[in-house]
């Protein structure tokens, strides 16, 4: 690192647990953050803050107003754009100094493709096809999976490594018949929950890439903003689940 990296990541670089090694880890890692809304939004600006050196964003989206509450990335001149366009000028104004790369046509065509180029995959899409997909390509090409989801009042956050012989992933967690109207455009969403959530996945993947502490590994954390409460559910690995018990 030179001098500016040094005194740009001094905070970080001042905690024992990361140092400098921990630092030059971050800046030679590659994260594929998948989705540039509500939970993509806060997550994209911490990741480039922190100093991960390379961050692939993928959206296909453009940017509405009604997008604008909770997705804090984008701004009101931005409306109209692609998200992963206006993602990126924020990002690279927050720091120059990382690779970003922005894909604005993943399908199932090439997902494989992109999982393949990362360290880790965050996951801030909102339907169960979409998040089987990105699971199931983790699984094959064994790369941790850091999943959000939002709504409403409420928000979820866990780690997958279901390549691992006592790990669930995704599916061990939720079946085909996921419900794909449960989603902020149907249901409503109160703008912090997704800064909030979208925060604490962008400090998993952190601590995942630096092996710190205690991640949601096996455990899925449900979080009620009314009641404020916080409670974490254990998950089983699926002895019946198609995909990481075929992997």
């Amino acid at each position: 690192m030179n001098n500016q990296q040094l005194l740009r990541y001094s905070r970080q670089i001042m905690l024992p647990e990361v140092g400098i090694e921990g630092q030059e880890v971050l800046l030679g890692s590659t994260m594929l953050l998948i989705g540039m809304g509500g939970l993509g939004a806060p997550t994209a600006l911490y990741l480039a803050a922190a100093g991960v050196g390379h961050l692939i964003i993928a959206d296909f989206d453009t940017v509405e107003l009604s997008n604008l509450q909770r997705q804090i990335i984008h701004h009101t001149d931005d409306i109209g754009k692609l998200k992963v366009d206006s993602a990126k000028q924020k990002m690279q104004a927050i720091n120059p100094t990382i690779k970003i790369t922005s894909v604005s046509d993943l399908d199932e065509n090439n997902l494989a493709k992109w999982v393949g180029l990362s360290d880790i995959v965050l996951d801030g899409t909102d339907n169960f096809d979409t998040r089987f997909k990105i699971n199931q390509a983790c699984v094959t090409l064994k790369k941790p999976l850091v999943s959000a989801a939002v709504i409403r009042f409420e928000g979820q956050l866990s780690v997958f490594k279901g390549y691992e012989t006592d790990q669930p992933c995704y599916q061990c967690l939720y079946s085909k018949e996921g419900d794909s109207e449960e989603n902020c455009t149907n249901n409503g969403i109160l703008a912090p929950v997704a800064g909030m959530l979208g925060t604490m996945q962008a400090l998993q993947a952190t601590k995942v890439v630096l092996n710190l502490g205690e991640q949601l590994l096996g455990k899925l954390m449900i979080i009620d903003v009314l009641d404020l409460t916080f409670r974490s559910v254990k998950i089983s690995k699926d002895a019946n689940c198609p995909v990481c018990q075929s992997s």
